[in-house]
């Protein structure tokens, strides 16, 4: 029997998402032997055509090329799946959207007119339908695991949909906001990231993204009173996932 064929595509990143994947490590020897890696440049010079039965895409979308080859992808993947902040919501690059891409390329580049960019950093779902898509920089390799398994015995993956308190309370973590006047994203950020960064006594930095109806105006006041003026609440919600809509 053919084993189902995995592929995976960069985009505009840094390749922590993809390398995520090989940090699998024991689980990885396993699912080497249950498909078929037809596309992964990261560890394979093997290129097969599609159709391909998984496409995992890292990356926003920020050249005109970019918009075709994904169109592309979309096209030759049974299922698509894109991966990290810079996949789901246009990544740190998206700052690019609340400024000047021209004026950025004359002060960086010697010959700006050898650079070709979009004016935005996009997410993936902008531009095609996605299947499922994978929160953080850089994403859990349990969520990537959950994903690929289900696939393999035919069942829809269990994704979190809840914020990163939850988290906090399923692990017995005090409330580092509520304790010790932390500023902390972790009421309105994606759960997944199982609570990295209150369980060092950090308030959440959002790298998750927002979770699904996140009221990010209440918890606004809540950040001020933790000491955050008009210009740090701005900076907050302005890095890894800048263009998110809830955020923007």
């Amino acid at each position: 029997m053919e084993l189902p064929s995995l592929a995976v595509w960069k985009f505009t990143s840094c390749d922590g998402c993809q390398l995520t994947l090989l940090d699998c490590e024991d689980e990885l020897l396993e699912l080497a032997g249950r498909v078929r890696i037809s596309h992964f440049l990261e560890v394979s010079g093997v290129v097969e055509p599609g159709p391909h039965d998984v496409s995992i895409v890292e990356g926003s979308v920020t050249t005109e090329d970019e918009v075709e080859r994904i169109r592309s992808i979309r096209a030759q993947s049974r299922v698509l799946v894109v991966v990290g902040a810079c996949a789901t919501s246009g990544g740190i690059q998206a700052l690019r959207n609340f400024g000047d891409v021209a004026e950025f390329r004359s002060v960086v580049y010697a010959d700006p007119s050898l650079i070709e960019s979009l004016a935005t950093s996009t997410p993936i779902s902008a531009h095609v339908e996605v299947d499922y898509e994978l929160r953080g920089c850089p994403i859990d390799r349990r969520q990537l695991l959950e994903v690929l398994s289900a696939f393999l015995v035919g069942r829809e993956p269990d994704l979190p949909d809840t914020s990163v308190c939850t988290e906090c309370k399923r692990r017995g973590l005090t409330c580092v906001a509520v304790a010790d006047g932390t500023p902390c994203l972790g009421p309105v950020t994606h759960a997944g990231c199982g609570a990295l960064c209150p369980a060092v006594n950090r308030g959440c930095y959002g790298c998750f993204g927002p979770m699904t109806g996140a009221n990010v105006p209440a918890l606004i006041p809540l950040l001020r009173r933790c000491g955050m003026d008009d210009g740090e609440v701005d900076r907050v919600f302005r890095t890894f996932n800048a263009a998110a809509p809830e955020w923007a």
